[in-house]
């Protein structure tokens, strides 16, 4: 098969099981593709950036050959999280969805299970971890560990941000310059300063006030925002 314009399509010998990846960190999205090529009867027919691409892609496919599961990240350097409808919708289509996520923002796994997906697949499980969590939804079953649910059932002790706060922390904290930032999710720079000017405030309100880029890092990664 050719490559797509979309993502990365790849033919197969009529595998079992068909996986596609939506994961827009290069490496990432590389290392799973292998990770799930290598176990027996599975193999990845897609892996994309994004989820629109995904579906556009999907849209195209002959119901016989699209995937089985949806393995999804949620969040996107550039552009908007998964949309918990798009998840609906393919849900409601027969594909099973599993969240693949570095859980930086439990309301956002909560929403998409609400939505439909099967279950939630940490990165930083280990890679027979994440394979027999793969098994066990094709099988249709639900997935998800003890620590992962923890996460997800913590998220009511820290400050609750918007999507924007969070994504300005999320790149501020990483090392990026403001104005980096700023272009990063698509506004000017003074709309990035209030964005931060706001996370401050919130974490000033809860008891926790944060001033400097070290101590915005420090929170981001202690709160799960940020991986290390």
């Amino acid at each position: 098969m050719p490559q797509s314009t979309l993502g990365t399509a790849l033919g197969t010998a009529a595998p079992a099981w068909r996986i596609a990846i939506v994961e827009d960190h290069l490496m990432q999205r590389v290392l799973t593709r292998h990770v799930i090529n290598s176990v027996p009867d599975l193999a990845v027919v897609f892996a994309g950036e994004t989820l629109p691409e995904f579906t556009r892609w999907w849209e195209t496919e002959p119901v016989e050959r699209r995937p089985d599961l949806l393995l999804l990240d949620l969040l996107v350097d550039r552009g908007e999280p998964a949309d918990p409808e798009t998840v609906r919708r393919l849900v409601h289509a027969g594909l099973t969805v599993g969240i693949f996520s570095a859980l930086s923002s439990p309301a956002r796994v909560r929403k998409m299970l609400r939505a439909g997906a099967s279950g939630v697949i940490g990165k930083r499980d280990t890679v027979e971890v994440v394979v027999q969590a793969v098994l066990h939804l094709l099988n249709g079953g639900t997935w998800m560990t003890p620590e992962t649910a923890a996460i997800i059932a913590q998220d009511g002790a820290r400050p609750q941000l918007s999507e924007q706060e969070e994504r300005t922390l999320v790149l501020y904290a990483s090392g990026l310059t403001l104005e980096a930032v700023a272009d990063m999710i698509g506004v000017k720079r003074s709309t990035a300063a209030q964005y931060l000017k706001r996370v401050k405030e919130k974490y000033q309100a809860a008891g926790q006030p944060v001033s400097t880029k070290i101590e915005l890092r420090t929170i981001a990664l202690r709160d799960g925002f940020l991986d290390v």
